[in-house]
């Protein structure tokens, strides 16, 4: 069976319930999540061995993360100890005309002060077939992306696939470098690369050639093959560069598609209405999580793989919280065209 390890942040979430606006709320859900622990508890849940490292605190609070992970069958046995805090973000969903907000609380946390050398990891990644990381690691701190890029370094002396999400995010990057100073040495190591323009351009300032990538609500794959080349060009160890496909009708109504290059074929996945969205956060961690299984479980088919992570995201958006708790039948069964939603008996 082959093995997996992911790395970054798992966070408490906190949400109003329902709908309610941050100030409506006078109790808040719990969830745990994060992106790497994301695609973690999805790759477990489709049956892989898969194990997540980060740094928690020596608290309740970092014991109740932890009883998720190992709730849903993720791997913790690499997991620091130690810190001030767990971080935190509090999720005020939207609806229709009325996007989501997050606000951070995640300063100071276990993980922002994890440090090079902390992790063994020649002995992680032993017996380990692939390694996930994404852009909102190295964005925490300094000593989280060193940490990064010595995983990244290690797993290619060891010959483990490299795989990446790009995942910019614009509030996180405050310890004063910029990203272009620190993800191309890290994204270099990679073999798979997923990542939309916006990714593109805030990380390595491309931008798509000659053509407006977004049509109001709907999306061109072709428009992004501009990109996909560019990334591949300027990190050439990368054998497949994916981006997901989001056309935005509202809050709750989005298309949902993706579009995956290899060095010579544009594979493109059918496109999803989702018409009632129920929460949309881990979307991309979805079909991370799906991409890296189908190219486990396909042989590395890219256009079956692709389908499925596309596939799996589009039900994401039905489950609430960060982690995709689907299953793989329940995936194929979309693949296959079977959108009713009929009552499984």
């Amino acid at each position: 069976m082959k093995k997996i390890v992911t790395f970054g942040e798992i966070m408490l979430r906190l949400s109003p319930p329902g709908f309610k606006r941050f100030s409506q709320a006078n109790s808040f859900d719990v969830v745990y999540g994060g992106g790497e622990s994301n695609v973690a508890v999805s790759l477990a849940n489709y049956g892989l061995q898969c194990d997540f490292v980060t740094r928690l605190p020596n608290n309740d609070l970092g014991d109740c993360a932890l009883m998720e992970l190992r709730k849903r069958g993720v791997g913790t046995s690499n997991i620091l100890r130690g810190g001030e805090r767990l971080g935190i973000y509090f999720l005020e969903t939207g609806a229709v005309s009325r996007g989501s907000k997050v606000v951070y609380d995640r300063a100071h946390s276990a993980m922002s002060s994890i440090t090079k050398g902390m992790v063994d990891w020649k002995s992680v990644f032993q017996d380990v077939d692939w390694f996930h990381w994404t852009g909102i690691t190295p964005a925490i701190s300094q000593g989280a992306a060193d940490a990064c890029l010595e995983a990244i370094q290690t797993a290619n002396e060891m010959g483990v696939t490299v795989s990446t999400d790009l995942n910019y995010r614009k509030k996180l990057w405050k310890y004063g470098k910029e990203p272009g100073e620190v993800m191309p040495e890290l994204v270099a190591g990679c073999d798979i690369i997923l990542g939309n323009e916006e990714d593109a351009e805030k990380h390595f300032g491309l931008h798509p050639e000659g053509v407006d990538v977004t049509h109001g609500s709907s999306v061109d794959g072709k428009s992004y093959l501009s990109v996909l080349k560019q990334l591949q060009e300027m990190f050439p160890r990368a054998k497949k560069v994916i981006t997901t496909l989001r056309g935005s009708i509202s809050a709750s109504h989005n298309t949902w598609s993706g579009v995956l290059y290899d060095g010579e074929t544009l594979f493109e996945a059918p496109t999803y209405d989702i018409t009632h969205i129920v929460d949309r956060v881990g979307g991309g961690d979805s079909f991370m999580a799906g991409l890296i299984f189908g190219l486990i479980h396909y042989d590395n088919d890219s256009q079956k793989a692709l389908n499925f992570a596309v596939a799996a995201s589009c039900l994401k958006h039905t489950i609430k919280g960060d982690a995709n708790l689907v299953s793989i039948d329940e995936v194929e069964k979309l693949m296959s065209g079977d959108a009713s939603g009929r009552v499984s008996r």
